[in-house]
């Protein structure tokens, strides 16, 4: 049945209205603008003692990349805020409902539960929206010390973070409708979170399934938007848990629906959900939007690159724990992944740490495989993978140029203003705002 739009205007402004009389709404809003302070300051600070009081823009590279040296780490406070925070917001908006009898109510109108589950989501995002004034207020201020700004690069960033509120927005919500208590989903929430981070502890360790599954989640999806990487297959699987978690959502709010048939509903939604994030598991594209092509081989490199047809063979003799397979899978594997279509790779090691390998001949080798022919390094530096792929695929590698150098933005300016912008200004506005609104309510 069809929403009349006056019924869906009705349901969006009873939202926000629950949203702006919701303490932990302005508890998120005050706090974000400290938690952006302290990230935004220290940062700032390192990246002007890093470039001198007479910086100089020569191949410094990477090191003066604000994406890296500003934006990374800055908006790793919202990363806090949407673990710690967001979901006691979204909770008390979803169980607020069903603990004032407000959703009996509701359930009177020819209404479907998803459609309630939408106008919530969307006030959650809005409310996101408007805690990430913050980070804007960030990258006001390093525009006014003469910062450079990628435009691309930084909406990267934010994008990544609002995927990461939409995936704890749909968590929250769905565990506050599918337990009896407000705590109990609080719990239930911050389980999930930890066990994420205990999956990426346990890829760290183990490698194999364990290091592609933990690639999909939350903290390994921020940390690529971070770097200005985009993948669509952790795009699709993102949004597919967003959507699986507001169609639970919408099943444990139907009270009149007998609990079987909600089970029986909520197992072929999650067998549903498996089998969608399964299939964009095989979807490999992805866009590099960094300034300073962190993520990709030099334009000249990946042009080489298109002429190799034949499947790459990667055998790697390192221990999960080895820094250098940290290395090579960062600076040449990831990189090899985006630029050639068939890339297959193999971890040998008999030990987690390999601390006690070193005396085997063959430990720290590398072999690279094309069409039988095949290359041993020990080195793992990008340099070295491209050097053996070319002569292994026989095709010329290209002349040296200086096109593709990224010769950075130093900046010796300290954060002038921001202790008192985001410790002082910030949280008197939001709790004088927070006052105001609460007294027109009343």
């Amino acid at each position: 049945m069809r929403l009349p739009r006056s019924a869906f205007g009705w349901l969006v402004a009873k939202e926000i209205r629950e949203l702006t009389a919701s303490a932990s709404w302005w508890v998120l809003l005050v706090a974000i603008g400290p938690l952006v302070g302290v990230t935004f300051i220290n940062a700032a600070r390192t990246y002007a003692e890093a470039s001198g009081l007479n910086g100089t823009s020569v191949g410094v590279g990477e090191a003066f990349s604000p994406l890296v040296g500003i934006w990374s780490p800055t908006f790793s406070a919202c990363e806090v805020a949407a673990v710690f925070l967001l979901p006691f917001v979204a909770i008390r908006l979803v169980a607020g409902d069903q603990q004032s009898g407000a959703l009996k109510i509701e359930a009177q109108h020819p209404m479907a539960p998803i459609v309630r589950v939408v106008a919530k989501v969307i006030v959650l995002v809005g409310a996101w929206i408007v805690a990430s004034l913050a980070p804007l207020a960030a990258v006001l201020l390093w525009v006014q010390y003469g910062g450079h700004v990628h435009a691309p690069e930084l909406m990267t960033v934010a994008i990544g973070h609002l995927l990461n509120a939409g995936l704890t927005i749909a968590l929250a919500a769905a565990a506050a409708a599918m337990t009896e208590h407000p705590s109990t989903a609080a719990i239930f929430t911050l389980a999930v979170t930890v066990g994420t981070w205990v999956l990426n502890f346990i890829a760290a360790v183990q490698g194999g399934f364990w290091e592609t599954a933990a690639g999909y989640t939350p903290p390994a999806m921020i940390a690529e938007f971070q770097h200005g990487l985009i993948r669509l297959d952790a795009v699709l699987i993102a949004l597919a848990f967003i959507a699986a978690g507001m169609a639970l959502t919408a099943i444990g709010l139907r009270h009149g629906v007998p609990m079987r048939r909600r089970i029986r509903e909520s197992l072929t939604l999650a067998a549903a959900t498996a089998a969608v994030v399964f299939a964009c598991t095989f979807v490999h594209s992805s866009w590099d939007f960094s300034e300073n092509r962190m993520n990709s081989f030099p334009a000249a490199d990946e042009l080489a690159l298109e002429n190799v047809h034949s499947p790459l063979y990667i055998e790697v003799n390192l221990a999960p724990e080895d820094p250098r397979r940290a290395d090579l899978e960062h600076k040449a594997i990831a990189k090899l992944r985006r630029a050639l279509p068939k890339v297959h790779v193999r971890y040998q090691s008999a030990t987690s740490i390999g601390l006690f390998e070193q005396t085997s001949p063959h430990y720290g080798e590398i072999w690279y495989e094309i069409d039988g022919r095949r290359r041993m390094s020990r080195a793992t530096t990008a340099e070295s993978a491209l050097e053996n792929i070319y002569e292994l695929a026989r095709v010329a590698p290209p002349g040296e140029g200086q096109g593709d150098i990224f010769r950075g933005y130093p900046l010796a300016v300290y954060p002038n203003g921001a202790a008192t912008v985001f410790y002082g200004i910030w949280p008197a506005v939001m709790t004088a705002v927070a006052l105001i609104v609460n007294r027109r309510q009343r």
